[in-house]
């Protein structure tokens, strides 16, 4: 499957745990060589303007995180033009889906799904799509930005069962007609990360999910990295993905 990174995700951005040092080696270092590394060019200004207005993109270059945080959206529209193709994986920081209009919190700055799924659509290459959101914490920013479109389904499971959890994605992936699915991939939600709900294993079915939903509507899917603090299983999450994805 092919992974879209850039070397300079690596570097500590600011102090909160989304850019801790160590997180995406985390990663990279599992998936090592089991995937197509594919390498990324920062959003153009008109792409992050489908999401965001000026003040905000002004305030994120005001803090000096214009250049990693337009490199992450970048990123997200690669994957989302390529996942109309085949699955495929952005490997991403900062994180996104709490990035509104004209605002943002939670670690996030730019709405990486919000723009990439824009482009899409200003480009005339989806008419529908289906965001499904697992991260532990409530996609608002999805929302204020996308939730009132017409052309797009938001789902964040809140489920806190974990059999209940997985059985809602199944049942709302199931009768999908849509032509792209995006998932906004948090791993916090994972029994030895904030959360503690799902299993490694439970992000390769959700994984698998996803993937056969698309088979079904005859659409493209991917996924980019939101949440996940815990290094020491992160990368074991993300590679479950994959490969329930593959």
């Amino acid at each position: 499957m092919k992974v879209f990174f850039h070397k300079d995700f690596y570097h500590v951005y600011t102090s909160d745990p989304a850019a801790d040092k160590g997180r995406m080696e985390a990663v990279v270092d599992t998936l090592s060589d089991s995937v197509e590394w594919m390498d990324i060019e920062p959003a153009l200004k008109d792409d992050i303007s489908l999401a965001h207005s000026e003040h905000h993109i002004e305030n994120v270059r005001a803090e000096g995180l214009y250049h990693i945080s337009s490199l992450a959206a970048g990123g997200a529209i690669q994957a989302a033009e390529t996942g109309l193709l085949e699955p495929c994986f952005a490997l991403i920081r900062p994180p996104g889906h709490h990035a509104s209009q004209n605002s943002s919190w939670g670690f996030c700055y730019f709405n990486n799904m919000a723009i990439a799924l824009a482009v899409l659509k200003r480009d005339k290459k989806i008419k529908k799509a289906f965001i499904l959101d697992f991260d532990l914490h409530y996609g608002d920013g999805n929302v204020n930005i996308l939730g009132q479109k017409e052309w797009v389904e938001i789902h964040n499971p809140e489920e806190h069962n974990k059999d209940d959890y997985i059985k809602n994605v199944g049942s709302i992936l199931s009768d999908l007609d849509v032509d792209i699915i995006g998932i906004s991939a948090g791993f916090d939600n994972h029994m030895e990360d904030w959360g503690g709900l799902l299993s490694t294993e439970d992000y390769s079915s959700m994984g698998a999910m996803v993937r056969s939903a698309a088979d079904n509507c005859n659409a493209g899917c991917f996924a980019i990295l939101e949440g996940g603090y815990n290094h020491d299983v992160l990368g074991q999450n993300v590679a479950a993905l994959i490969k329930g994805m593959s």
